[in-house]
């Protein structure tokens, strides 16, 4: 989006700013809201670049930074789009982030007319709203929330059974029923720091220097770049202390080969079954990495709007510092809304690396 941002009330000489604005205007921009607004002179109303009022002629349209801005200049505000008051949008934002709080504070998941209610509206368009600002359903984030606050539980309490509760889970079956779901494996095993869960792993060398591939009997869960082949291993005990890690045998090393080998060259694709764990936000962001067609980027924002976020791009960078599994979910291939490169959790200088043999290939 261009900076539509203005330092002066003052009508200014033509320019591509001003130019850029009217565009803006003429898009009917809902993006432009709130850094700018526009006043006509003939109606004597000012208005957000996206009103949806009948288009003003150019030579009677000012611009204005701030509402108190268009009001000291003797415009009042446009009852159609309301100018000074919240967006649509941030009416929404803030309703869900209301029931999202509800939500987490609750001992038990609040049921959805309660929480329909509370924001005063219908059922439907409840859930509608919140799917659409939060990306997921009401019943996904609670679960997603009670998943991370058993991972804690699971940590601290003395029992399984008393983490469970803990976590506002009201049925252990229930919770059971959906464990290997949340957390990759059973809870007494999470908490055994994956005590006889199976995890098999290679270490392979390529030109970005050494990578390891671990993987679970569902799927692959980690490939890491790094420079010392015991420093990755080390890695990966660290995060399961206690799980069963097996040394690949020769038809897992082919499957380091194949991930070798994107690397070196990545036009011949990489189609791996995966093993993800994250929340539902996180899964979301790397699903919509995996679409990123090679050769090409997205930045982080564009990810945000993806996913029906638009503001969560900060969420969405961490989500990808979050990944766990290179080039599989190519969180290599997002960058900065400038084209820039970011942080890489394996080192710029790979992303690099990576973003040009793909752009070659």
């Amino acid at each position: 989006m261009v900076s539509l941002a203005m330092s002066t009330d003052h009508p200014l000489p033509s320019s591509s700013r001003d130019d850029e604005r009217w565009e803006a205007v003429r898009r009917r921009d809902r993006a432009a809201d709130g850094s700018f607004y526009y006043s006509v002179r003939t109606t004597g109303v000012y208005c957000r670049p996206s009103c949806a009022a009948r288009l003003a002629r150019r030579e009677n349209v000012r611009f204005h930074a701030t509402c108190a801005d268009a009001e000291r200049a003797g415009f009042r505000p446009c009852k159609r789009c309301r100018p000074n008051e919240p967006t649509l949008a941030d009416r929404q934002a803030s309703v869900v982030a209301k029931a999202c709080r509800l939500i987490e504070e609750a001992d038990e998941m609040p049921g959805l007319d309660a929480l329909a209610e509370s924001a005063g509206m219908s059922r439907f368009h409840f859930h509608r709203v919140f799917k659409a600002v939060a990306g997921v359903t009401p019943k996904a984030y609670a679960d997603a929330h009670r998943a991370r606050r058993v991972r804690e539980e699971l940590t601290q309490c003395g029992t399984v059974t008393e983490a469970i509760y803990g976590a506002g889970f009201n049925s252990s079956g229930r919770f059971y029923a959906a464990a290997s779901d949340l957390l990759g494996m059973t809870p007494t095993e999470f908490r055994a720091g994956g005590n006889r869960a199976a995890i098999r792993f290679a270490v392979g060398e390529c030109s970005l220097g050494s990578i390891l591939v671990a993987a679970t009997d569902k799927g692959v869960c980690a490939i890491r770049f790094g420079e010392d082949p015991d420093a990755l291993l080390r890695d990966l005990q660290d995060r399961f202390p206690k799980a069963q890690l097996i040394g690949g045998d020769a038809a897992f090393e082919q499957l380091v080969a194949r991930v070798v080998g994107f690397v070196e060259a990545p036009g011949q694709g990489l189609d791996l079954p995966l093993d993800l764990r994250g929340t539902a936000f996180q899964q979301r962001v790397w699903q919509a990495l995996r679409e990123i067609p090679a050769g090409t980027t997205a930045s982080y924002a564009e990810i945000a709007e993806r996913i029906g976020r638009p503001t969560a791009v900060r969420a969405v960078a961490r989500a990808c510092a979050s990944n766990e599994i290179a080039v599989a979910i190519p969180c290599h291939r997002v960058v900065r809304t400038d084209g820039a490169l970011s942080g890489y959790r394996w080192g710029v200088e790979r992303k690099r690396a990576l973003l040009e043999r793909e752009s070659a290939a």
